[in-house]
């Protein structure tokens, strides 16, 4: 029988026999290398594969030889033809022609295998033998050990050590897999604990609301934590499976667990805290290094693709469980590489450039949609937007339109009956040659066929001369639409209050009301002239079919136009969503764009080109995979509703066919069926379109009509009388109010402002200074107390009369991108060009203006970016002057330009100030010395109040703010004196 040794490989062959030894099978179908056999030392080395049909003990034995089986040439060859030879792995080679293997496999009563019984033919000695088609398969012998926990066999595997890096051709698995996570925890460990050492002294906690909430983040720790225990899953089967364990297997599962370990919790500290004055956007250098060192190891194992050390041969069970690990490690590295790149964990702005942009009080943002993520049906409330679409297409007030209107409605109508009478003179013409009629008859109904396809046009009325007549006539009618809509909504925005338009944002304002107008033109004409005619074009069809064919073709049609109505409109209902979120993204990327052009010097000042870039290009990128999204629905859209018309089609034409075979219709009747079908489908193959025309128009109407739906928070009362001014006297009475609830601004505000007199209020930035303008401007309405001017509640006045008689010099002024002339010319639109000329030179810019180019007709760009500071303010002063108004609200108005600048504004100032009631604002406190009344202002509350010198006597808040002014003064111009300004003087 001869030896065998632990991973020997043998040929096998597979041949089950009856009792009498006849083999069962004809055919032996094995190849490859199958899995190890166990075999135990001493033991005969038999395998007995299955047992025979009657369920006893097998007669022909499984039986493993050294050298594969006798081959013969051909069935009737007695000559034999070895093949391979001993340790043969798949059988050895072939002989021509082509060869089939035999083996001759008896077994004694013992079930020991006879080797030496190999014969070329049957019959001989009462043994039997089987021929295959191909050779047998081999396996590999291994020892056979009883069921054990494995047990550490070493460090490293026999004959290798640490000290060879490199053998066969690869790394050594024991070298490898120390160094590795070594090298990964050394990293984590002595770079990370100076990470986390500077986070923890020079670092601040992100508050919740800035920290990002991302499936990405969760993913990168779900990731790392995932690689952490991928050892330790390899390591458990390796104690219960047959491989052996060793040391650096140990070793490696707790050093690589500890790495990630260190790695997930660093991800948690950049996530959690941020670096005070770090402008960086993205991981720091620790995690980066770690996640490049850990992928970049992966990629080492393939360079050990030759190496039997590894496991890129899969030979065995041991060797697949290690690639199939390998393979997890590299796709979560590699996952982990790139998503760090983009710091889905972390913040997309500096930390201090968010709270820097954090709203002032009366700027809580809010979406423009209140229900944007809202996933509802377009067409509900759809009677109601209905509604508000029936006065644009019946324009009142002007019988002109009206007329226009009800003749296009009489156009539709005789469409309707032209898509009738054409496939009828088709079927008539087809009848006529087949049956012989005469000339005139036949060149009478073509005439009258043509002619009503020159109205009808091109089978579904889209371009015939009704439906160019039609569109031509209704275009009146599409822009007295839109321009009532544009109009009515623009002023109805100009109705919202000013805490609505602090919360949004112009660009998404603007886009919103550009799709919204131009929808609804679109819904009236799709409505209008396509959805209705089609569903009347349906309904013909079936009582025509019906009543002149059969009952069949009616409901072929009806079936058919249900199903596809059906069909589209529910797939384009689950498309809506993504229309939606569409139409969001792209809100959001006009605004981005419009917001960083509109702050052009501040996006220099801080050098963010490329950051606002980014972020423009972030936006576009989130845009397009919504786009993505609405193309790959549309497109299973149209393909279910060509398949819908398809198979109606067949079926109706199949019947109508049968139906002409049999006699019961005529060819004619075939050609009507197959014109005024296709008539028929070519508009309803538009049909999905107009639905979905249609429901993103609603879509795109949605924000307009949120817009409508703004109720204005401040109103004119129902009984609202005009301000009557008499002396201009203002009064605070008990004065509350706040923003947002909770946190009130002003708390019991009393004052009162003499005719004539002027008010200056003072205090640290957010203690209510410029809320008191606005209340006092109603922009706002009061939480409780009252506000008169007059002994008139301003609340009971009507706006337009009261902003009427108060003029505002703001901190910012912004000036239209007009001439100067007209922005002056804005306190009093209806003023003479003396009359502006005669303000500017009251308040000192008449001269600078001149010096223009242009003059007064100088463009002042975009927001007055042309201007200069001062220059601005004094066109705003001079534009308060020509509006001549009897209170004056300055608003900071000198607080932003410098010293000389604001002294020189200061006497123009106190032009329009004098014989007028005015309320100042004030930073500097020596622009408000001469005031009649000083309030200091102090957490909502007045803490002081007075003249100048009564308040330097107190010695409270105001002294103080005044003694810091003052020293800070003092130090400018001691700086500004000891500067020399450079010699022109030559040296010799």
């Amino acid at each position: 029988m001869g030896t065998v040794s632990d991973g020997d490989v043998l040929c096998a062959a597979w041949a089950p026999s009856r009792h009498s030894g006849q083999c069962l099978e004809p055919a032996i179908h094995s190849e490859g290398v199958s899995e190890a056999v166990l075999w135990r030392e001493g033991e005969p080395f038999c395998w007995a594969n299955g047992k025979d049909r009657q369920g006893r003990s097998p007669r022909c034995m499984l039986c493993l030889c050294r050298r594969c089986p006798l081959c013969m040439a051909s069935r009737n060859s007695t000559s034999p033809s070895w093949v391979g030879g001993p340790g043969a792995p798949r059988g050895g080679g072939a002989a021509a022609p082509r060869p089939h293997c035999t083996a001759v496999l008896p077994s004694n009563k013992d079930g020991l295998c006879h080797l030496s019984a190999y014969e070329c033919h049957s019959g001989v000695g009462g043994q039997r033998w089987c021929r295959a088609p191909r050779c047998p398969r081999s396996v590999i012998v291994r020892r056979h050990r009883p069921a054990r926990m494995a047990l550490l066999e070493g460090y490293c595997e026999p004959n290798s050590s640490m000290a060879q890096a490199w053998v066969q051709q690869g790394f050594q698995p024991c070298f490898f897999f120390t160094l590795v996570p070594a090298v990964l925890l050394s990293v984590c460990l002595l770079l990370g604990a100076l990470q986390y050492a500077c986070y923890v002294r020079f670092g601040r906690a992100m508050e919740p609301k800035y920290i990002p909430r991302s499936h990405l983040y969760r993913a990168q720790v779900l990731l790392s934590l995932l690689l952490a225990l991928l050892p330790l899953g390899g390591l458990l089967w390796q104690l219960g499976g047959p491989g052996r364990l060793y040391g650096y297997m140990v070793l490696y599962t707790c050093l690589w667990a500890a790495a990630w370990g260190c790695a997930v919790a660093l991800l948690q500290l950049e996530h959690t805290r941020v670096l005070a004055n770090d402008r960086t956007r993205g991981h720091g250098t620790v995690l980066l290094l770690f996640w490049a060192l850990a992928f970049a190891a992966e990629n080492l194992t393939l360079v050990c693709w030759r190496s039997p050390l590894w496991w890129w041969a899969l030979q065995d069970t041991h060797q697949k469980v290690q690639f199939s690990l390998w393979l997890l490690r590299y796709v979560c590295t590699f996952t982990l590489f790139i998503l760090g790149m983009k710091a889905p964990g972390l913040p997309h702005k500096p930390y201090m450039l968010l709270i820097n942009e954090e709203e002032r009080d009366v700027e809580n943002s809010q979406p423009l949609l209140q229900d944007a993520g809202r996933t509802s049906s377009t067409w509900k409330d759809f009677r109601r937007k209905l509604r508000l679409l029936v006065p644009y297409m019946w324009p009142k007030g002007n019988r002109l339109l009206q007329a226009l209107v009800l003749f296009c409605m009489a156009l539709m109508g005789l469409d309707r009956a032209i898509n009738v009478f054409v496939p009828i003179y088709y079927k008539n013409i087809v009848n006529e040659l087949t049956e012989g009629a005469p000339w005139h008859t036949l060149a009478w109904t073509v005439c009258i066929y043509v002619g009503l396809k020159l109205l009808q046009g091109g089978g579904a009325g889209s371009t015939g001369f009704i439906s160019n007549l039609r569109t031509f006539l209704w275009v009146w009618v599409q822009q007295f639409t839109n321009r009532q809509v544009q109009v009515q909504l623009f002023a109805h925005l100009h109705g919202l209050s000013l805490r609505w338009h602090l919360g949004r944002r112009t660009g998404e304002v603007l886009r919103s009301v550009d799709r919204g107008t131009s929808s609804i033109n679109s819904l009236l004409s799709y409505i209008v002239f396509s959805i209705v005619p089609t569903i009347v074009d349906i309904i013909i069809g079936i009582v025509y079919f019906t009543s002149v064919f059969s009952a069949w073709f009616g409901l072929i049609i009806f079936v058919c136009m249900s199903l596809y109505l059906t069909l589209t409109i529910f797939i384009t209902e689950w498309r809506t969503k993504y229309r939606r979120d569409m139409n969001t993204r792209d809100n959001e990327a006009k605004s981005r764009a419009v917001d960083s052009l509109l702050n052009f010097e501040t996006v220099k000042y801080y050098n963010a080109e490329s950051y606002e870039v980014n972020r423009f290009n972030d936006a576009i990128l989130k845009y397009q995979v919504s786009e993505w999204k609405v193309s790959a629905s549309l497109g299973l859209l149209n393909q279910t509703q060509n398949l819908v018309i398809g198979l109606g089609l067949l079926a109706g034409s199949l019947l109508c066919a049968f139906f002409v075979t049999e006699g019961k219709l005529q060819v004619g009747d075939f050609v009507l069926f197959g014109t005024y079908i296709i008539q028929l489908y070519t508009p309803l193959n538009w049909f999905g379109t107009y639905y979905r025309m249609i429901q993103n128009s609603f879509v795109d109407m949605e924000n307009m009509f949120e817009l409508f739906h703004e109720e204005q928070e401040v109103k004119d009362a129902v009984n609202a009388r005009e301000l009557h001014l008499e002396h201009g006297h203002i009064e605070f009475e008990n004065v509350h109010f706040s923003y947002v609830d909770g946190k009130e601004i002003l708390r019991d505000i009393s004052f009162s402002v003499m005719p004539g007199q002027t008010l200056a209020l003072v205090g640290p930035s957010g203690s209510g200074k410029s809320t008191i303008i606005r209340l006092l401007f109603r922009f706002y309405d009061v939480r409780g107390g009252c506000i008169r001017i007059d002994r008139q509640d301003i609340s009971q006045v009507k706006q337009a009369s009261l902003r009427a008689h108060i003029g505002v010099v703001p901190q910012d002024t912004v000036l239209f991108n007009d001439t100067i002339a007209n922005n002056i010319r804005y306190g009093r639109v209806q003023a003479t060009d003396e009359e502006v000329q005669e303000a500017a030179r009251a308040a000192d810019i008449h001269d600078r203006i001149l010096s223009f180019p242009d003059g007064y007709s100088t463009q002042v760009g975009e927001r007055g970016l042309k201007l200069s500071g001062g220059e601005k303010q004094r066109v705003a002063i001079a534009r308060t002057i020509l509006k001549g108004p009897r209170i004056i609200l300055l608003d900071e108005a000198t607080s932003a330009l410098d010293t000389e600048t604001e002294r020189n504004i200061q006497a123009s100032l106190a032009k329009v100030c004098a014989q007028r009631t005015s309320i100042v604002v004030a930073h500097r406190l020596s622009t408000i010395v001469g005031a009649d009344q000083i309030l200091v202002l102090k957490d909502g509350r007045i803490a002081e109040r007075g003249r100048h010198e009564e308040l330097l006597q107190k010695g409270g808040v105001y002294a103080s703010m005044w003694l810091q002014q003052q020293a800070g003064d003092e130090g400018e111009s001691k700086e500004h004196h000891t500067e020399k300004p450079p010699s022109s003087k030559k040296g010799p």
